[in-house]
C-alpha cells in the first residue's frame, strides 16, 4: 500500500507544479498612492515650467525745459515800429568796438540814411550786441552834406547811432538807437536830426 501512495504522491506533487500559477492579489491603497505621486510629480513639473510674470518699468516722461523767455523790442508810440531803449551814451561792449564784418553779419536790410541836421554830419552806426549770426561792430558814413542821403545795407540786430554835426558854425552831436528785426523787408529811414535821431518809414 505504501508502495503506492508514494507514487501517487509525487504524481499529484508534479501535476500540481506544472499547473497554471495562482494569479497575485493587487492591493488597492498601493495603486492610488501611486498614482497620486505621479499626478502630484505632473503638476510640479509643469508649475516649473510656467514663465514667471515680471512686470516691465514704463519709462518716466521726461520733462520739458521751461521756456525762456525772449527779451522783445519797446515798439517807438509814434512810427509803431520797434526800437531798442535808448542807451544814454554809446554802449561799452569792448568786443563790439571794430569794424563790422558785413559779409558774416547776416542779410542786409535797406536802410536810407537821411541828414536832417541842415549841416555836415559824420554818422557812425554801431551793432552793439552780439545778432543771431555771432556779430557787432561798427560802420561809418563820413562827410555828408546838408541834405543828403545814403543807402546802408544793415544786418539785423540791436544799433547805436552817433553823429557829430557842424551846422551853421555850431558843432554838436546827436545820438539814437534802434532795433532792425530779421524780416524786416520795407525800406525804413534813419532820420539825423539835430535833437534826435530816429529809424522810422519815411522821414
Amino acid at each position: 500500500m505504501k508502495q503506492i501512495l508514494f507514487p501517487a504522491a509525487v504524481l499529484v506533487l508534479l501535476l500540481s507544479a506544472c499547473g497554471p500559477k495562482a494569479t497575485p492579489t493587487i492591493d488597492p491603497a498601493q495603486v492610488q498612492a501611486s498614482a497620486m505621486a505621479a499626478a502630484n510629480t505632473m503638476v510640479a513639473l509643469t508649475q516649473a515650467a510656467i514663465p514667471t510674470d515680471t512686470p516691465t518699468p514704463l519709462p518716466s516722461p521726461t520733462p520739458l525745459p521751461s521756456p525762456t523767455p525772449l527779451s522783445l523790442p519797446t515798439l517807438d508810440n509814434l512810427t509803431g515800429f520797434p526800437t531798442a531803449s535808448a542807451p544814454t551814451s554809446a554802449p561799452q561792449s569792448g568786443d563790439c568796438l571794430h569794424p563790422l564784418d558785413m559779409g558774416e553779419a547776416g542779410p542786409g536790410h535797406r536802410t536810407i540814411v537821411r541828414n536832417q541836421t541842415g549841416g555836415t554830419i559824420n554818422i557812425s552806426l554801431n551793432l552793439y550786441k552780439k545778432n543771431d549770426f555771432g556779430q557787432c561792430g561798427s560802420i561809418s558814413y563820413g562827410g555828408m552834406s546838408k541834405g543828403s542821403s545814403v543807402t546802408a545795407e544793415l544786418p539785423s540786430g540791436f544799433w547805436f547811432a552817433y553823429a557829430w554835426a557842424d551846422a551853421k558854425g555850431k558843432s554838436f552831436t546827436v545820438t539814437g538807437s534802434f532795433y532792425v528785426q530779421p524780416a524786416q523787408f520795407d525800406k525804413l529811414e534813419l532820420c539825423v536830426r539835430t535833437d534826435n535821431i530816429l529809424y522810422k518809414p519815411q522821414c
